[in-house]
């Protein structure tokens, strides 16, 4: 009898610190965390300095040569067959980048 009576008070004591566990579980997901604590902090001037992406989207004021220069891609025009007049850039135009210095050497 000694023996059934301490398994259920074992088994009291466990339910207890589960539904304690449970409420303090419940009440951690109300809260909201703040949105700082997850951000990581941006550093603009490496965002400037990236590379541009492999398909590019001409912005307000760009020009085929700006494009160039800030992607590193000389040869923009041969690889976009669509761009019929290297003046004739508007925004909204896709094209392919494919920066300089990831292009395989030709030795």
């Amino acid at each position: 009898m000694a023996i059934v009576h301490s398994s259920m008070a074992m088994a009291e004591k466990v339910s207890w610190y589960c539904a304690l566990f449970l409420a303090v579980m419940l009440v951690l997901s109300c809260c909201e965390p703040d949105e700082r604590e997850f951000m990581a902090p941006v550093n603009f001037k490496d965002m400037m300095n990236k590379p541009c992406d492999e398909i590019y989207v001409v912005r307000e004021g760009e020009t085929l040569n700006t494009i160039s220069e800030k992607c590193g891609d000389p040869y923009i025009v041969e690889e976009n067959p669509h761009i019929h007049d290297p003046d004739d850039v508007f925004p909204g135009l896709v094209i392919k980048i494919t920066p300089f210095q990831d292009r395989p050497m030709l030795c």
